[in-house]
This record gives C-alpha cells, structure tokens and sequence, in this order.
C-alpha cells in the first residue's frame, strides 16, 4: 500500500512539474491568419488556440460553415501582424504539429476569449488543458445570452442528446458514438442550447458546428 501510494505521489508531482514548464510563455509576431482559432506566426509554425472552436472554412469545393468567415476576419482584425504572447498549458503540442495556446495582446486582452465573447466561437473542452475553462464558459454565456454571432439566430435540432461528462461532448442520442459512454458518464440534454451553456462541445462525427 505504501509502495503505491509513493507511486501515485511521483506520478502527480511529474504531472504537475511537467505542466508548469509548459506553463511557460513566449513573445512572437503574428503572420498569417488561417481561420478564426488558427495562426501561422512569423517563423513559419502554426498555433491553434485552446480551449475554443470556430466554425470551419470550407476547402476543396465544400461550403463554410456559417460565420466561419466572419471568424476569421475578427481573428485578423485582433491578432494580424500584431505581437502577441503565447501560454502554454499541459499540451504543448497537438497530433498535427501545431503549437497549443492561449494568445494576449501586449494590451492584456486574451484573444481566446475575446473571440467566444463576440460570439464567433464555442468553448471547446480538452483535458488537461483547461486553465482557463472558466474564463471562456463565461464569456460563451455572456455571448448566448446576448445573442451574439453563431447564437444570434439560433436554430434549434431536433434532439435529445447523449453527452459524456468526461469529454464534455454531446451527440444525437441515436449516433453510434454517444451509445458508446458508459452510463455513469452519461448526461442527457433535450437542447443543444443547453448543452453548450453547460460547456459541452458537439461530437464532430455525428453532430458538427452549430448553424
């Protein structure tokens, strides 16, 4: 019991060294803007902002998502050419090789949440890079509760929905892929509405950006 629980007590400490080096923070130069949650800094890499999603501009002749152009330009009008400060969380990095971050003016206004306040973008949760969960489901709030951007004229789906309390992700409560959380993780919304006030992100397989 002694040996585990020494175990457990290494584990935790790695875990919380390895997030505070992330935790670091450096100063670059905005390039390029991809869409309203992705940059391209001036030495070539590519940033994605955590903890949010904008809706998707659409490629090899497909349409783009509603407001997901009005995303983007609110995101060059913040950040183009700009210098700003990059934070990292716990992940410094994701599967595609973007770099993983909050961004703040030399101002202090934190972009992530500067562009879920005018309603161009939703809270999307990843564990464990959550530090700041709570700033942006705030903002999210304000943003529905004001009717701003994708929640101006809201389009309710039929439902209901299957969410996981884990991921923080909703789906159809016919999709294949909410069948699959295990029931205590279960929680079940009749309103996509709901679910995102609450801070979860629809399941891109069954469900998709809201309209």
């Amino acid at each position: 019991m002694r040996k585990s629980g020494s175990c457990l007590l290494l584990i935790f400490l790695s875990t919380f060294i390895l997030c505070g080096a992330l935790h670091a923070q450096e100063w670059v130069r905005v390039f390029r803007i991809d869409d309203g949650d992705t940059i391209v800094l001036a030495d070539g890499r590519r940033v994605r902002y955590i903890g949010i999603n904008t809706p998707e501009i659409g490629h090899d002749g497909q349409d783009s998502e509603p407001f997901a152009r009005k995303a983007k330009a609110f995101n060059r009008h913040l950040v183009e050419d700009r210098r700003v400060r990059l934070e990292f969380d716990c992940e410094k990095t994701d599967r595609y090789g973007r770099l993983l971050a909050y961004l703040f003016l030399e101002d202090g206004v934190f972009v992530n949440k500067t562009v879920v306040a005018a309603g161009y973008a939703y809270v999307l949760y990843r564990h464990p890079n959550d530090r700041y969960t709570d700033v942006l489901l705030q903002a999210q709030r304000e943003a529905m509760r004001l009717r701003k951007g994708i929640w101006h004229d809201w389009k309710e789906r039929t439902g209901p929905y299957t969410a996981n309390i884990k991921s923080k992700r909703f789906h159809l409560e016919s999709c294949p892929f909410g069948k699959q959380t295990a029931s205590e993780n279960r929680r079940r919304f009749e309103r996509q509405w709901d679910a995102f006030r609450e801070g979860y992100a629809p399941g891109k397989r069954c469900l998709g950006t809201p309209k």
